[in-house]
């Protein structure tokens, strides 16, 4: 190689030969990068570690949950007051309780709707942590935990290729994240035109994926949205990989993992004005209520959580609630004193 004008060929080497520097003294490189055995010359890079550099985001096929049952009566009050009285023009949400299995089948017994606004592409939640306090300590003396989110679709929405919208998959992602239970449920209720021209109210479980709730707690998701956005699209912070591409950009059935749906006759009643609705119970509803069953035992005329969460409310007895939730549970005998004083309240209306 010290002749210059040399061909290749006459030194056997070709396209991809490698040659070796051999030189005697020290040369010192201007500005060239500084380069220890331990960076990117002194070991191999692997697919694991290129993996591992890139978030993926890919369909998750399973979900944790088996299943969701609801009680029948419960579903048709919610679809109902939605349906009739809201004519699913604004938006509705409740937090649904019931029960886990082992096998991870859910069953939901009750629904209890928090205070809210709801509008036609939004539903905001005015939550009461007070309220919420009482919600689940009453749920807890029926044996029953809050285990997913229940809401409508209006028939403005424009829904017709996407389950939901990005506003939708960041506040169902924000609650699955909020609950710790992998099992958590996210349920939407939505009006559909069948082939008959009819309108149809159609219930959908799903449960966020893994990933979707990874990302929303690490705050990967873009919170703000423009009028021209697609709703259909998520938006990322950082580039993330879908199909091998990298994007900013993520179709919202990505985050979706199906769940079935099943109906069951729960052990509760339901009957009693439901909160935070537009019409409020009071002490005149809670005497109606009492009327109607009153050939019934004590336990079962206040068997419904919706009562259980009146009396807490309106009657000062928020601390003793529970010990009547646990009756309703067993179905035993409500203390004397508890019953006389829940019959007086009821003929002062």
């Amino acid at each position: 190689m010290a002749d210059p004008s040399t061909p290749l060929s006459a030194l056997n080497l070709s396209h991809g030969s490698i040659i070796f520097l051999f030189y005697h003294g020290e040369r010192t490189v201007r500005g060239g990068p500084a380069v220890s055995p331990a960076g990117s010359f002194g070991r191999k890079m692997t697919m694991d570690d290129l993996i591992a550099k890139q978030t993926r985001i890919t369909r998750q096929e399973s979900p944790h949950c088996d299943s969701v049952s609801f009680d029948r009566d419960s579903a048709n009050a919610f679809q109902l007051y939605v349906n009739e009285t809201l004519a699913f023009a604004s938006k509705r949400g409740g937090f649904m309780y019931g029960t886990v299995s082992e096998e991870g089948r859910v069953e939901v017994d009750f629904i209890y709707e928090p205070p809210q606004q709801g509008l036609e592409e939004d539903l905001i939640l005015l939550r009461d942590p007070e309220e919420e306090k009482l919600v689940d300590a009453i749920a807890a003396g029926l044996g029953r935990r809050r285990v997913g989110f229940i809401f409508t679709q209006t028939v403005m929405q424009d829904k017709k290729d996407y389950h939901f919208t990005n506003k939708e998959i960041l506040q169902a992602a924000e609650l699955h994240a909020e609950s710790e239970l992998k099992e958590w449920v996210t349920v939407v209720v939505k009006l559909e035109v069948n082939e008959d021209g009819a309108a149809d109210v159609h219930f959908e479980a799903f449960q966020m994926s893994d990933m979707c709730v990874k990302l929303f707690k690490e705050e990967w998701f873009v919170t703000e949205f423009g009028e021209n956005d697609d709703p259909k699209l998520s938006k990322m912070k950082k580039d993330v990989v879908v199909g091998g591409k990298d994007v900013k950009e993520v179709d919202n059935d990505f985050f979706l993992v199906v769940v079935k749906i099943f109906d069951h006759q729960g052990p509760l009643s339901l009957g009693f004005p439901i909160e935070n609705r537009n019409t409020h119970a009071t002490l005149r509803s809670l005497k109606n209520h009492l009327d109607r069953a009153k050939n019934l035992p004590f336990v079962k005329r206040i068997s419904d959580f919706h009562l259980l969460l009146f009396l807490a409310k309106s009657l000062g007895l928020g601390s003793d609630v529970p010990a009547l939730a646990e009756c309703v549970l067993t179905q035993s005998p409500v203390p004397e004193g508890y019953q006389l004083l829940i019959e007086s309240m009821a003929n002062t209306s």
